[in-house]
């Protein structure tokens, strides 16, 4: 069977570092994604403490987190197809630089209304975390391809397992605006990584944006398109909501200091760590349909004894937290598979799709991120984010099911006909 212009690339030579007449090391490829996370996850042990500085309303204050996702999901949008037609690497290049300039101006706001808009400036990073999925696709098949996004995801999630840490740890050692001077610094290395070592991967470009845009009907009429979509967008779910709703569970309900916080955050990162190894070393013999509805499974289980325990009547943050390891083993089941599913239903539009697929997948996230702000209360308790998290996994699981029943459709009328 002859392979996809993308998947022939796959024969290239072996990728060596900082030269870019091979293909991009797989270092450079988590580090692409991993700014994005670090950004994202670096700051959440400080929104009480920026609530206090801008004597500002955590539910305002949040925003630098569900409003910060809008935004990603939008430009999402347009990363696809600029990358389809300009290519990766320039798309790359210019937004690490934008969002360089993003996060200083963040650290150095005068008001909340300055500090947010800087903060959704930053969304532009979010072109490392889509375009390291594209260029993945670019190079290998689809059954390749989730093994590789989940060795890649797999590597990446050290970033957000200790981003939290450190950031909790710069708070209380020199003030919240250390840590965008922190992710200001990383980012500037990793600039220069991707200067020196990522080649051009999309050897297929479009002619046009507008021919790009066009393309998006073609990839809405693929039901396994929107299947692979929503597996992705609940499967995150869960865990936005977590981020949107923990802070305020931990200081409200359990009274942590930002460095405690940013140590209970990494039993959710190192589950998600073992789940995208386990993707990367069993998907190719499980299939990724396997692998993404168990993942659903999984992470179910951890929020539902979560919540048990709170039914119970007891509080303590292990209780909350610990659990909570078997979500981001889930999400690192499900997330590389659905990913790589979703950029291959159409491998010449792979980056259209990774653009596409991601604006709905994170706009979902930054709906249920601010949804888990609005429902808890200072009475509240944690169960109504767990309730919420139980949910995204339920659903995440039946679109699982659709997208894998679809596959079947699919196969058993290509075997008829």
């Amino acid at each position: 069977m002859k392979l996809s212009p993308s998947a022939e690339t796959a024969s290239e030579p072996k990728a060596r570092f900082f030269n870019r007449t091979t293909p991009p090391h797989i270092l450079t490829l988590v580090l692409i994604a991993g700014i994005g996370a670090l950004n994202m996850n670096i700051l959440l042990p400080s929104l009480p403490s920026i609530s206090s500085y801008y004597d500002a309303d955590y539910a305002l204050v949040q925003l630098a987190v569900s409003g910060y996702l809008a935004m990603t999901a939008v430009l999402q949008l347009l990363t696809g197809p600029l990358s389809d037609r300009l290519g990766r690497r320039p798309v790359l290049l210019i937004s690490f630089t934008l969002f360089i300039i993003a996060t200083l101006l963040a650290a150095t706001a005068e008001t909340i209304e300055t500090f947010l808009a800087a903060r959704m400036a930053q969304a532009v990073i979010v072109t490392g975390i889509a375009l390291s999925r594209a260029i993945v696709r670019d190079m290998v098949p689809m059954e390749q391809a989730a093994s590789m996004i989940g060795y890649v995801t797999m590597g990446m999630t050290l970033v957000p397992m200790v981003g939290p840490t450190v950031g909790g740890l710069l708070e209380e050692s020199f003030g919240w605006q250390s840590t965008f001077y922190f992710t200001a610094i990383a980012a500037v290395v990793v600039l220069f990584v991707v200067y020196f070592d990522l080649k051009e991967t999309n050897q297929n470009r479009t002619t046009s944006m507008a021919a790009q845009f066009r393309s998006y009907p073609e990839l809405l009429k693929s039901r396994r398109f929107w299947g692979f979509t929503f597996t992705a967008m609940f499967a995150s779910g869960s865990f936005f909501a977590f981020i949107g709703g923990a802070p305020y569970v931990a200081r409200t309900y359990m009274n942590l200091s930002p460095s405690t916080l940013g140590l209970y955050f990494m039993c959710i990162g190192l589950g998600y760590m073992i789940g995208n190894f386990i993707t990367g070393r069993f998907s190719g013999r499980l299939g990724i349909y396997k692998i993404m509805l168990n993942g659903n499974y999984v992470a179910g289980f951890g929020v539902a004894i979560a919540a048990l325990y709170f039914m119970a009547g007891y509080s303590h943050p292990v209780g909350f937290f610990a659990p909570l390891f078997f979500v981001g083993v889930g999400n690192g089941l499900t997330m590389p598979s659905a990913n790589a599913g979703m950029v291959s239903v159409r491998p010449h539009l792979a980056g259209s799709a990774a653009g596409l697929g991601g604006a709905i997948q994170i706009g979902g996230g930054a709906a249920l991120s601010a949804l888990a702000g609005i429902i808890l209360t200072p009475t509240s308790g944690p169960l109504p984010l767990l309730y919420l998290m139980l949910a995204c996994c339920g659903c995440g699981a039946i679109a699982s099911i659709y997208t894998q029943n679809i596959a079947k459709q699919i196969e058993l009328a290509e075997q008829n006909g």
